[in-house]
């Protein structure tokens, strides 16, 4: 089976490529499952509810999340009624909504869905580690194939998390730095991961936010308000094949689809 992973939604020109690519990419690809980061969804920075109904009316199953989650304040209300909406599992006990979901495919095969943040240059959360050890063992008991979306800065954190792991998940996606990177693979243990899935969201831009003010607050220090650039667009994702009995992926494939 094929599960696809798509990087971190920008604003409006990320749901526009979204909805312009994942069509194009299920014509070639028959999908069974189909994640979806969506923390910077809303105008760049979190998420509303229609915006998460509009995300999930374009086929998506779960959609993930990290630090930017509560950017909107009434994020705090829907995720707590959302189920299918994650937010970092090492969040500190009694934080509104869930870190991790089961569901069932069309053909009835379990998916979990575990998200993790990372702490180096991030917020100080839970260790992700301990936390995600405890998460794995818990969804193990109802789901063959585990997927982690690690939302983390560091690299070296992000690969450290990647063989901590190894043979334990179906695949470990990193997300939040917005580029993706070049170093898919599947271990010997049969888990796929790559660094970061990328950005699905405007091309002419800093990580999605118009140029000249990241540039501008990089010359002069002076705080700004960043706003979502405009323009062409790119759906990065990423698409890996599994087996469904051992919950062992085989292949992890990037994909980048640009749109004007």
């Amino acid at each position: 089976m094929k599960i696809l992973f798509i990087g971190d939604i920008v604003g409006q020109p990320g749901r526009k490529a979204l909805k312009q690519g994942l069509s194009k990419i299920a014509e070639k690809i028959k999908l069974d499952f189909v994640i979806a980061n969506v923390e910077n969804a809303a105008g760049g920075f979190g998420i509303t509810k229609d915006i998460g109904e509009e995300i999930f009316s374009m086929g998506i199953d779960v959609l993930t999340s990290g630090n930017h989650i509560w950017d909107k304040k009434e994020a705090v209300t829907y995720i707590s009624k959302e189920s299918r909406l994650l937010r970092p599992a090492n969040y500190p006990d009694g934080v509104p909504g869930h870190g991790s979901i089961v569901m069932k495919t069309a053909n009835a095969v379990s998916v979990a869905v575990l998200n993790i943040s990372g702490r180096v240059f991030m917020n100080q959360m839970d260790c992700p580690f301990q936390i995600a050890k405890r998460e794995i063992a818990i969804l193990k008991a109802e789901a063959n194939i585990i997927i982690v979306d690690f939302h983390a800065e560091a690299t070296s954190e992000k690969a450290a998390f990647g063989r901590y792991f190894d043979g334990q998940v179906t695949a470990i996606i990193g997300t939040h730095t917005h580029v993706q990177t070049a170093d898919e693979m599947v271990t010997p243990l049969g888990t796929a991961f790559i660094t970061d899935a990328g950005m699905t969201g405007p091309t002419d831009s800093i990580i999605g936010i118009k140029k000249e003010q990241i540039i501008g607050k990089f010359l002069t220090q002076i705080p700004v308000r960043f706003e979502t650039a405009k323009g062409p667009s790119i759906l990065s994702a990423v698409v890996v094949d599994v087996d469904p009995k051992t919950g062992s992926a085989s292949k992890i494939q990037r994909l980048q689809l640009n749109f004007s």
